[in-house]
């Protein structure tokens, strides 16, 4: 597959943006592969992502960089250049439900989305043979109350160590410290039953059960020092009805969750997602 280079950029809208960065890589005889825009009139913000075809370019990542800071100061943009050729370093965390983790994992297996899994990070020893079986590094280190604090120094460690560039709780039951979602904005994403909000706590689905609900869903989301209140990247519901078993809605919610943090993590690792604020911009 020929290597891209994608530009994602924010910044105050104003007109010339497009011509100026569009000129720009048409004087350097580059393609633009795909191109995405959007102008939020309510914030008077302006988002952007382009992909360029790198063979077009007389340089690499780091030139195209050097001639894109002219225009970039001159708008004031946040912007960042990716390289397809550069695959994105994902670390997930887990428990003991493995139906998130076995869909990456195939995922990962059949290159559904370009990614590379660097390891498997868990508080339970249960899941380590599955892990292990197809050759990923599988680490135990359990959360204690007295221990917390170096548990998640440790994981936290494993993340640098592993030079990785996302960590993905796949139904990792621990709630991360406050500090380490502050070192690590818009690299931590989580999945869960957001549209069960009424139902917290142990069962949810249970207690979705005796209420009587008619939707259930999954909202895949950056992790931030509030608890679940980080920017949403990805959410979807499925509709259930009186004839579901709780085993039921239990098993259509497992649906969900996989596919919404599967969405979630490719919309990340393909660099489709702008963070602005408490929102996002998801470029599908």
């Amino acid at each position: 597959m020929a290597t891209t280079f994608t530009l994602k950029a924010s910044c105050p809208d104003q007109v010339g943006i497009i011509a100026a960065i569009s000129g720009l890589i048409a004087e350097h005889g580059a393609s633009i592969t795909e191109a995405s825009q959007h102008s939020d009139p309510l914030t008077g913000h302006f988002f952007m992502r382009y992909e360029i075809a790198a063979s077009d370019l007389p340089f690499g990542k780091a030139g195209f960089e050097q001639s894109l800071r002219p225009l970039a100061q001159r708008f004031g943009m946040d912007w960042t250049v990716s390289s397809s050729a550069t695959p994105c370093r994902v670390l997930v965390l887990v428990s003991r439900q493995d139906h998130c983790l076995a869909d990456l994992l195939y995922r990962w297996r059949r290159r559904d989305f370009i990614f590379e899994l660097v390891g498997v990070v868990s508080n339970h020893d249960d899941l380590r043979a599955d892990v292990e079986r197809i050759g990923l590094p599988y680490h135990h280190v359990p959360v204690t109350p007295e221990g917390r604090a170096d548990a998640f120094a440790r994981i936290e460690q494993l993340f640098q160590d592993y030079r990785a560039d996302v960590m993905v709780l796949a139904r990792y039951m621990q709630i991360l410290p406050a500090d380490l979602c502050a070192r690590l904005p818009h690299r931590i994403i989580n999945i869960h039953h957001s549209f069960l909000p009424s139902f917290v706590g142990a069962n949810p689905y249970r207690q979705a059960y005796e209420r009587g609900v008619k939707i259930i869903g999954a909202t895949c989301h950056y992790v931030t020092e509030e608890l679940d209140a980080g920017p949403i990247i990805e959410q979807d519901v499925m509709r259930v009805h009186h004839g579901d078993s709780v085993e039921r809605m239990v098993a259509l919610g497992r649906d969900v969750e996989r596919a919404v943090l599967a969405r979630g993590l490719r919309y990340h690792v393909q660099d489709r997602v702008l963070v602005h604020g408490n929102k996002t911009v998801v470029f599908p």
